[in-house]
């Protein structure tokens, strides 16, 4: 039997007692997890623009900018299945004390080579590899962590909020990155990333391990790598939002190669713009932030939905006649980025049992950054061959169609799977 039966297919949405968002709030461990969420989030997207736009400064290619973005997050689609293993496998705490480490150790490495004047592309090259490779342990590791410092009483709103506000400092980051870099450099912005690194690492010590609740290893066992895997593919419903995730990423997220196109050759205002650009799109990401946090559950259809108004926001936004109505339009698109982020998030995080969740993290969060990785180099392209309006209207129109797709196939899944109650019940 699938395990998209009727009462699976909608158990995220209706077998838990309501609990009210701010209740994990109250928690000693959560407030902490909370801040290490935003200052890491914040952070190593700070550092990703600041190795984008290095890299434009080095080149001055978009298309070299994409690639800067897909050697960020392609090891995740190599190495997300072992990663999410081993998350489910070692201690969560300790596996991001050992990511938050070397996280800093990158961003001070260069800082200090930025500012020495001599930097290459390949050094930066190489350090985006090496962030993609810890970030594709460490993000399945938060996002599982979040179990131990909740429990099961509250899950819900615990991984809605934190995923809203780790969407938000993915927002916030790449804003406060353009405005440091335009002030002082993209060394500064590194160096705020190292510090904020450290910061993450003083928050994850003072958890206190009695409040934890911890769960039980995965074992060693052959078979283990496979889990997630099978999981998944016995939940089409599931399958398909992880899906809808990835193209999203691929089609729609890919504001380090946009936002610097426009800012140098369509607006021509350089680093200041650019730095504008994200603070705005930090604004509506704060409005999206807030908005779904309070969502109880929008339902596989408002996910679709927020998908399909996601790319038709970044449609109009590339169409607009002057510089105020962009920006405006960037915060519509900031707004519906972090929408459709939470809610698809939280979805598959509630949905996968915690015996598995990292592994169906560990494939999620590859396929979604994987995305926005192929997605990158799908954009410069498209600026570099097209135009920098062209290619954002391509790929909001692209985004838009993955969510018709999807959409319907969810329909028809749901309609098989109401079949299947009918023949059961004569």
């Amino acid at each position: 039997m699938s395990s998209d039966s009727p009462k699976s297919a909608e158990s995220l949405h209706t077998s838990q007692t309501p609990v009210r968002w701010y209740q994990p709030l109250t928690q000693h461990n959560y407030r902490l997890f909370m801040g290490m969420t935003f200052a890491g989030s914040m952070g190593v997207w700070m550092q990703r623009l600041a190795q984008d736009w290095l890299v434009l400064q080095l080149t001055g290619s978009p298309a070299a900018v994409g690639i800067a973005v897909a050697l960020q997050f392609l090891p995740m689609l190599v190495i997300g299945p072992l990663s999410g293993l081993l998350v489910d496998m070692f201690p969560k705490r300790s596996v991001m004390m050992v990511c938050q480490s070397v996280i800093a150790l990158l961003a001070l490495g260069l800082a200090v080579w930025d500012a020495g004047g001599n930097i290459t592309v390949w050094a930066v090259y190489g350090s985006c590899i090496a962030l993609g490779v810890t970030s594709a342990v460490d993000g399945p590791a938060r996002q599982v962590f979040i179990n131990e410092v909740v429990g099961d009483a509250g899950l819900r709103p615990a991984i809605g909020v934190n995923n809203a506000i780790g969407q938000f400092g993915a927002m916030v980051g790449p804003a406060v990155g353009g405005v440091v870099i335009a002030q002082a450099g993209s060394a500064a912005a590194f160096a705020a990333n190292a510090l904020l690194s450290v910061l993450v690492l003083v928050l994850i010590a003072a958890v206190r391990p009695a409040l934890l609740h911890l769960t039980t290893p995965a074992s060693r066992g052959r078979g283990q790598l496979l889990a997630g895997f099978g999981y998944v593919r016995e939940r089409p419903s599931l399958l398909l939002i992880i899906v809808l995730a990835g193209l999203l990423g691929a089609f729609g997220m890919n504001g380090p190669v946009v936002l610097t196109a426009f800012a140098e050759r369509v607006w021509r205002n350089g680093a200041a713009g650019f730095g504008m650009f994200n603070t705005v799109g930090a604004v509506g990401a704060l409005a999206g932030a807030l908005l779904a946090a309070r969502l109880r559950t929008m339902g596989r259809k408002g996910i679709v939905a927020a998908a399909a108004l996601f790319g038709l926001s970044q449609l109009v936004a590339a169409l607009m006649p002057n510089l105020l109505a962009f920006t405006v339009m960037l915060a519509v698109v900031g707004l519906m980025t972090l929408v459709f982020l939470t809610s698809a998030a939280t979805a598959v995080q509630v949905e996968a049992g915690p015996e598995v969740r990292g592994r169906v993290m560990a494939l999620y969060l590859p396929l979604l950054l994987g995305g926005h990785a192929l997605g990158g180099l799908l954009a410069g392209w498209l600026t570099e061959e097209f135009g920098v309006r062209t290619g954002l209207v391509v790929t909001g129109a692209l985004a838009m169609l993955s969510a018709a797709v999807v959409g319907l196939l969810l329909w028809l899944n749901s309609r098989r799977v109401r079949n299947w109650q009918s023949c059961e019940e004569k």
